[in-house]
C-alpha cells in the first residue's frame, strides 16, 4: 500500500476521527488503498499494519446526498449483524463531512472472494460451484426471512405500492435517456403496467443480489454480503427476479454483466427457482412478471449509460456494445410476459 492519501480518503484525519471515536482501535500509522466494489461509492482498505478495515464513502463531486446515503447503508447493515444473513461488523458512521469532506462508515474487513466470471468457477469444478451457488440463493431466502421491525428496520421504507413506483421510477429514467428508438420499449413498459401483481409480505430488499456481491471464503462459506446500496423495504421477488435476470444474460451476451451462471454446475434458471420457492414458502406463481420488471430495469440502465457515453460525457471501452444489448434486453422481457 502506498503511503499517501487515495482520492477522498484524508488518512490523517481518518486517523484522528477513529482515535476519537474508538480509542485502541488503530495501532499504528493507516495506509489506505482504492479498491472495486459498489455500484458508485468509493470502497477503501485502511489498515495499521496489524488489523484492516473497510472505509465507504460517497463519489468524489457527488450532489445528490439520498442517492449516496451513507447512514442507511450503516443502518441496514448493523440491523443485520445478529440475523443469519452474514454482513461484515460495523464501526462508526461520521455524518461530518468534516472529517472527510462527506459522509462516511467504516466496517471490519472481511477475507474472502467476489466471484466475477464463469472462468473463476469453472477452476473449483461443478460440485464446489453447485454449492456456493445453492448457498448464494439460500442466503437470499435468509435475508428475505427476517422481519425488519424485529431489527428495527420498520422505517427503512415503505412496501405499499412499491411495485408501482419501482416501474414509475424506471420509466422517468427511461424517459430522460432517450435518443433513440428502442424497439419494443413502450410495449413491455405497457404491459408491465397492467398486470402489477399483489405484493406478498414485505421484507427487506437489497436491490441488487448477485454472486459479485458476496464475498466466499475458501470453505466456500458466504461471509458477507455486500453492497447495501439499494436496500429498501419492498417485495422480496424483485431480488430473485434481478438474479434470474442475470442468469439469463446470456441470451443477449451481455459481457458488461457478470456470467458466473454459465460455469459447469451453476443451477439452471428453474433449479434457482425452485429452490427459492422450496425455502421461503413464498408465492411465486407471478414471477414472470417480476422477471419482465427486471429486464425492463436492465435496459433503461444499459440505455442511460449509452446515452452518456453517446453525448460525450463517459468515455471508455465497451460502451457501443452495452447500447447493442439494449434492444436484446427488451425483447427478452417481452417474450417473457407474452401471454400478458
Amino acid at each position: 500500500m502506498s503511503q499517501e492519501d487515495p482520492p477522498g480518503l484524508d488518512l490523517a484525519r481518518l486517523r484522528a476521527y477513529l482515535d476519537e471515536q474508538a480509542p485502541g482501535l488503530v495501532a499504528g500509522p493507516l495506509t489506505g488503498e482504492i479498491i472495486e466494489g459498489g455500484r458508485s461509492n468509493l470502497t477503501y482498505i485502511v489498515g495499521d499494519g496489524t488489523t484492516r478495515w473497510v472505509v465507504r464513502r460517497p463519489p468524489l463531486g457527488h450532489v445528490l446526498p439520498t442517492a449516496h446515503d451513507m447512514g442507511r447503508e450503516h443502518k441496514v447493515i448493523s440491523a443485520l449483524a445478529p440475523t443469519r444473513v452474514p454482513v461484515p461488523e460495523t464501526i462508526a458512521l461520521c455524518q461530518d463531512t468534516e472529517v472527510l469532506g462527506a459522509p462516511f462508515y467504516v466496517m471490519e474487513f472481511v477475507a474472502g472472494k467476489p466471484y466475477r466470471s464463469a472462468e473463476e468457477l469453472t477452476v473449483l469444478g461443478p460440485q464446489r460451484t453447485k454449492a456456493i451457488a445453492d448457498k448464494l440463493i439460500d442466503t437470499l431466502v435468509d435475508l428475505h426471512a427476517v422481519d425488519p421491525a424485529e431489527v428495527g428496520l420498520a422505517d427503512f421504507g415503505r412496501p405499499e405500492g412499491f411495485l408501482e413506483r419501482q416501474l414509475r421510477r424506471w420509466k422517468k429514467q427511461l424517459d430522460s435517456s432517450r435518443s433513440r428508438d428502442l424497439e419494443g420499449v413502450d410495449q413491455l413498459h405497457d404491459r408491465l403496467a397492467r398486470a402489477v401483481p399483489v405484493s406478498g409480505p414485505p421484507a427487506i430488499v437489497h436491490g441488487d443480489y448477485r454472486l459479485d456481491n458476496v464475498l466466499v471464503d475458501s470453505s466456500d462459506e458466504i461471509r458477507a454480503v455486500l453492497d447495501w446500496e439499494m436496500s429498501t423495504l419492498g417485495d422480496p421477488l424483485t431480488d430473485l427476479a434481478l438474479l434470474v435476470a442475470y442468469a439469463e444474460r446470456e441470451k443477449v451476451n451481455l459481457e458488461v454483466v457478470s456470467n458466473v451462471s454459465s460455469a459447469p454446475g451453476y443451477p439452471t434458471t428453474d433449479e434457482v427457482i425452485a429452490r427459492y420457492a422450496a425455502s421461503s414458502s413464498r408465492d411465486i406463481s407471478a414471477l414472470n412478471w417480476y422477471v419482465g420488471l427486471a429486464f425492463f430495469k436492465l435496459a433503461v440502465i444499459l440505455e442511460g449509460i449509452y446515452y452518456r457515453f453517446s453525448h460525450g460525457q463517459t468515455v471508455g471501452a465497451g460502451f457501443e456494445q452495452i447500447g447493442a444489448a439494449v434492444v436484446p434486453l427488451i425483447r427478452l422481457g417481452n417474450e417473457t410476459l407474452k401471454d400478458q
